[in-house]
């Protein structure tokens, strides 16, 4: 039996997550798939400037790992440059600091700091907003910003953003 694949953290997501050639028509192009891991192996390595074993310990792998992903990154990268390839970013086995699945880490010391079921909610309520947010308050998007008025039967973290379809989290 195969041994499961190890949960990487990653503190960047893209708002872009595809990118094809110019003058070059979707149906005639092969696509090569990056995970968000492999892209935060980049970004750490390429851009951060950090050595391969601080990039792993952020990630919260081995070294071993990270260079195996940044290497697997680096292939898929040049590869889609040189063949003239699309790359589609999606998938991956990681986890997002925040509990609200954004990063970076949160701020503050509430319950669920590694402590508990909830560990890991980085000083947020079990519903992804603040803790004892009460009747009042908004519902906000994190992805494009919109608010709305927060309905008392309606959990913000279960309501989707008219604008651009992200689940909403309470101000």
């Amino acid at each position: 039996m195969a041994r499961p694949r190890k949960i990487k953290k990653i503190e960047f997501q893209p708002e872009i997550t595809y990118f094809k050639p110019r003058a070059v028509p979707l149906n005639q192009l092969i696509e090569v798939e990056l995970t968000f891991d492999e892209l935060e192996a980049l970004r750490l390595s390429n851009i951060k400037k950090l050595s391969q074993t601080d990039a792993a310990k952020k990630m919260k792998i081995h070294q071993s790992t990270f260079q195996r992903t940044l290497t697997r990154a680096r292939e898929k990268v040049t590869d889609a440059l040189v063949n003239g390839k699309a790359i589609k970013i999606h998938g991956g086995e990681y986890k997002m600091p925040r509990g609200d699945g954004t990063g970076p880490t949160g701020f503050g010391l509430g319950a669920g700091r590694n402590f508990g079921k909830n560990r890991g909610m980085f000083g947020q309520g079990r519903m992804k907003g603040p803790f004892s947010a009460g009747p009042n308050g908004v519902c906000v998007c994190p992805k494009c910003n919109f608010e709305q008025r927060h309905d008392i039967a309606q959990p913000c973290n279960k309501i989707k953003c008219p604008k651009c379809g992200a689940e909403m989290v309470r101000k």
